[in-house]
C-alpha cells in the first residue's frame, strides 16, 4: 500500500462527488434516516465545487492508494462580521471528511484534516467549524476541536 495525498483538481471531481454522496448516504443510514428518493445531488455538487474551486473559496485534499481515491476532505471559506474569538471574520467550514471503510483507523483522516486546516490558516481563517458525525467526534476532539453546546440550526 502506497498512500499519497494531493489537492482536488477537476480531473478527480466526479470521483470526489461520488464519494461525497457515499459519505452522506452512510451518515443517513447510521443515524436511522432514509435517504430521500428522487434527490440527485450530483448536478448541484458539481456546480458548487466548480464555482468555489475556481474562486478559491473551496479546497480539498484527497488520499490515494495508487490511482484509487480512498479518502476525502473539504474546506469552504466564508466570512461573517468579526467577533472576539475570530477578529478576521473568516471561517473555515469543514466538510467531506470521508475514508473508504477498508482504510479506516490508519491515520488518513488525520492527515487530510491537518492539510485542510492548514489551508484555512493560510486563508486567514480565525476558526474552523464542523457538524461532526458520531464517528468523527473522536478524530476532531483529538485534533483539538471543542464542542459548542449552543450550536443550533433552523431548516428552511
Amino acid at each position: 500500500m502506497n498512500i499519497t495525498y494531493s489537492r482536488l483538481t477537476a480531473k478527480h471531481l466526479d470521483a470526489f462527488i461520488n464519494m461525497r454522496i457515499a459519505q452522506l448516504t452512510e451518515e443517513y443510514v447510521v443515524t436511522g434516516r432514509t435517504v430521500p428518493e428522487g434527490v440527485d445531488l450530483k448536478p448541484a455538487l458539481k456546480s458548487y465545487y466548480e464555482k468555489h474551486m475556481a474562486d478559491g473559496t473551496f479546497v480539498s485534499w484527497l488520499a490515494f492508494d495508487g490511482d484509487k481515491i480512498i479518502g476525502t476532505s473539504g474546506m469552504s471559506f466564508v466570512e461573517k462580521p468579526p467577533y472576539f474569538s475570530c477578529p478576521s471574520g473568516r471561517l473555515g467550514l469543514l466538510s467531506s471528511m470521508f475514508t473508504d471503510k477498508e482504510y479506516r483507523r490508519m491515520g488518513i483522516a488525520k492527515e487530510l484534516l491537518g492539510r485542510v486546516v492548514a489551508e484555512a490558516k493560510d486563508y486567514g481563517c480565525g476558526a474552523v467549524q464542523i457538524t461532526a458525525s458520531d464517528m468523527g467526534v473522536k478524530l476532531y476532539t483529538d485534533f483539538g476541536f471543542s464542542h459548542n453546546g449552543n450550536f443550533m440550526q433552523f431548516i428552511l
